[in-house]
């Protein structure tokens, strides 16, 4: 009867944990650590860094070949912390490549996202994943954030930004269901999301155009970056 009973026991303490782990974190305090250090003042502070790996928007591609760094939502989302936390040494370390997807991002992951200690890791593929398809941008996905976990990284996932091909108001095209795995992705390893795919569309229910927000056809412009930044920054309000 005893072992019945530590077997229910543990049971019931493993679904526990593996509901827990089955949320999307909570903007309010999941970088509550990060946040600590960012206040911090010399000589007790230290350096954060926060790693942007993806595609050509993270990397701050506006009208191919221009590459706007500063407008970019990376360092938009650097203005924004700064601001916030002016005792703070940010580094901004981006290993974005415009064209790539999530599988060669997968590939290059330990060699050279990883070996930059990221504080928090960003990962936005999805606008490039409708390429190689669902299944196999979930398994690149999944491999990267593992990998990123057991190293005790804070992960934060992007849904895609707009591609004005694609009608973003249209149920189950094919960026809505890159952004729906993403979001399953973030609910099965309890890591950040910012949903920009979202954030596009409640602009349209506001009434403005996604070519308002875009430089060119699937490359979003300062305003539209900065809409991405603050979704981001949402994890990092105080």
């Amino acid at each position: 009867m005893k072992k019945i009973k530590f077997t229910i026991v543990i049971t019931l303490l493993f679904s526990w944990f593996t509901n827990a782990q089955n949320k999307i974190a909570t903007p309010s305090d999941y970088l509550k650590d990060i946040k600590e250090q960012l206040d911090k003042k010399w000589p007790e502070n230290r350096t954060i860094n926060l790693v942007f790996h993806g595609h050509s928007v993270p990397a701050g591609y506006f009208r191919t070949p221009d590459v706007n760094t500063l407008d970019s939502y990376p360092f938009q989302l650097l203005k924004r912390i700064k601001e916030q936390y002016p005792f703070a040494v940010v580094n901004i370390i981006n290993t974005s490549i415009g064209g790539e997807n999530s599988v060669s991002g997968a590939q290059r992951f330990e060699s050279e996202v990883l070996n930059h200690k990221p504080d928090v890791l960003f990962l936005d593929y999805a606008l490039n994943d409708t390429g190689v398809g669902l299944a196999i941008s979930y398994d690149a996905w999944n491999k990267m954030i593992s990998k990123a976990l057991k190293k005790g990284i804070k992960i934060i996932l992007l849904t895609p930004s707009p591609d004005q091909r694609i009608n973003i108001m249209e149920t189950n095209n094919v960026l809505e269901q890159h952004k729906n795995q993403i979001r399953q992705l973030a609910e099965e390893n309890g890591v950040g999301l910012v949903d920009s795919y979202l954030l596009f569309q409640e602009k349209i229910i506001e009434g403005d155009s996604i070519s308002k927000f875009m430089s060119q056809v699937n490359h979003p412009n300062a305003d539209g970056h900065q809409i991405i930044a603050n979704g981001i920054f949402n994890y990092f309000q105080k």
